[in-house]
């Protein structure tokens, strides 16, 4: 299916790269794909390509500092997680209602970009949330081998390449693309706290939507994930003082697959047995 390359700037002027998925027949409902830490507009095409070929009207885009919204060097960059939220997922949601101004619109969230939903000034216009591997990443909770890699990760690698580089490259390690400075570091400080965003209530985030957003959310989260383990799921789930999101955990053997982890659910190998899911909520909640 052929997608249409978009730019669309952000209450700051920053403008962000973005992509488009229109459905053959009129859409019934219109969703935004908003994209973990790192990660491209790339990675969700088929996952948005589906979504179309079944009758929703897609937005995807890139964060500042991220794959095509990065303009210039990455040294010096200045995007930070709360940018993230506060103007490019709230920008987006715009940009979505602007065009499907009579249509339900969703926001379906990968880890990050479901977290930072309660940044968003506009969240109370979603239709609903659907978040896939959304936990506040806490380190506290994440045991064992994969818990020593997080720490010395977050407590180790970031801080240095944050020095040397002037940017975190992450990258180098398989997580994702290289990150803006502040992203990493906010990244490093929320995961060491507890309720991620919620590190900074009170200092950096005095304004958030945290504890009024009540709109229909179902949050599915992989028991093979190593990040949203259950602890941290519950974790992220107590900062939404009001969405008492529908908290699913699947077991790859009970949907025929190997594994799926924190990022297998938009693979192409998930589709028949995964995506469905997705597609199931959009339906019920479209009208």
């Amino acid at each position: 299916m052929p997608y249409e390359p978009f730019t669309f700037s952000c209450a700051d002027g920053y403008p962000l790269a973005a992509s488009w998925y229109i459905p053959g027949q009129p859409p019934r409902a219109a969703v935004m794909i908003a994209p973990a830490t790192g990660i491209t507009q790339r990675f969700y095409r088929p996952f948005a390509e589906y979504l179309a070929q079944n009758g929703f009207a897609v937005l995807t885009f890139d964060n500042r500092g991220i794959g095509e919204s990065l303009h210039g060097r990455l040294k010096g960059h200045t995007a930070s997680l709360v940018d993230w939220g506060r103007l490019d997922m709230a920008a987006a949601l715009d940009t979505l209602m602007k065009r499907y101004p009579a249509l339900p619109c969703h926001l379906i969230g990968h880890s990050a970009g479901a977290q930072l939903v309660g940044l968003m000034d506009n969240a109370h216009r979603l239709a609903s949330l659907f978040a896939i591997g959304c936990s506040s990443g806490c380190l506290a909770n994440m045991k064992g081998w994969y818990g020593l890699k997080a720490r010395f990760f977050m407590n180790v690698f970031i801080p240095l390449s944050n020095a040397l580089s002037g940017y975190a490259q992450t990258d180098k390690l398989g997580m994702g693309g290289p990150l803006p400075k502040q992203v990493a570091a906010d990244w490093r400080h929320w995961c060491n706290g507890r309720g991620y965003a919620q590190t900074d209530f009170g200092s950096r985030i005095r304004q958030h939507q945290y504890d009024t957003l009540a709109v229909p959310a179902r949050w599915l989260t992989a028991t093979d994930d190593d990040i949203a383990v259950a602890a941290n799921v519950h974790d992220m789930a107590a900062v939404f003082a009001r969405l008492s999101p529908e908290l699913v955990f699947l077991n790859p053997a009970d949907y025929g697959l190997e594994n799926i982890g924190h990022m297998k659910f938009f693979s192409r190998s998930s589709s028949v047995a995964l995506w469905p899911l997705a597609l199931e909520w959009l339906n019920r909640h479209s009208g």
